[in-house]
């Protein structure tokens, strides 16, 4: 399992959708995509939570643009006239991560037709994902999903894992529930969760979360006073989600009660 590799050529211009101001970007590769700065925000924390969960989801099958590593150069920040752009763009110097620009596409909306409306097996993988990742952005305030092609696309997973931003006890919350399913947009369509549940017990395995969890940078790791490397930091998030996968899965169960409402 890789990822690959560019370097970023063309700032192009910043996405202000976005709280912590993503970028559509050109790269060497001849590619556009939106870069996610290693200097915004909640910092490398939410590209390690993007990497992981874009990544997961993508070995599940879920739809997700290609994920890549991006170098930034910040002389490519020089012709933007926003200061605060201008620091982030200096403050996110070396590798960063970006993903697929995908020209065209739509912010989904629940209230009009598209495929998700007739896929509620599709909906139900979404929502499991999506409470198994602690995944607390996928709303209809702010759905980060795109309509492209008349595909569903997944998109802007650096708010999951949010545990990793307290390691204290991180295996016993492993076994917690997500009552925040309840605020999921795609709740409504979500019609067959145990058909979901029964699919992702079978196909995430130990093996395909130590897999991805390896893509993560050694730069981005190691800066937890928990853990005595970047190995054990690593083993962490490895244990977390396996973990999580053990029965009873207490998730789904708030999947179940949230959809009796």
């Amino acid at each position: 399992m890789l990822l690959r590799t560019v370097n970023a050529t063309r700032y192009v211009t910043p996405l202000r959708e976005g709280g912590s101001l993503p970028a559509i970007v050109e790269a060497d590769d001849d590619g556009t995509y939106v870069l996610k700065f290693r200097g915004a925000g909640q910092g490398h924390r939410a590209l390690v939570a993007e990497l992981i969960s874009g990544e997961l989801a993508r070995a599940v099958g879920l739809p997700v643009p290609e994920i890549v590593f991006m170098n930034l150069d910040p002389v490519l920040g020089q012709t933007e006239p926003d200061p605060e752009i201008q620091d982030l763009i200096r403050g996110s110097a070396g590798l960063n991560l970006a993903l697929d620009y995908l020209p065209g596409s739509i912010s989904f909306d629940p209230l009009l037709p598209d495929t998700v409306h007739d896929d509620p097996e599709l909906a139900s993988r979404i929502v499991w994902f999506d409470a198994y990742t602690t995944n607390v952005d996928r709303t209809a305030r702010n759905t980060n999903m795109l309509v492209w092609h008349n595909r569903l696309w997944l998109i802007d997973h650096g708010a999951s894992l949010y545990f990793h931003h307290g390691w204290d006890g991180h295996l016993g919350r492993s076994r917690s529930g997500f009552p925040a399913i309840r605020d999921h947009v795609l709740l409504p369509f979500a019609d067959e969760v145990d058909r979901a549940d029964e699919y992702f017990a079978e196909t995430i395995t130990e093996e395909m979360i130590r897999g991805v969890v390896a893509l993560v940078p050694e730069s981005w790791l190691g800066d937890v006073p928990e853990f005595a490397s970047v190995s054990e930091h690593r083993t962490a998030y490895v244990e977390f989600l396996t973990r999580r996968l053990d029965d009873p899965r207490q998730f789904v169960e708030d999947i179940r009660d949230a959809r009796k409402v």
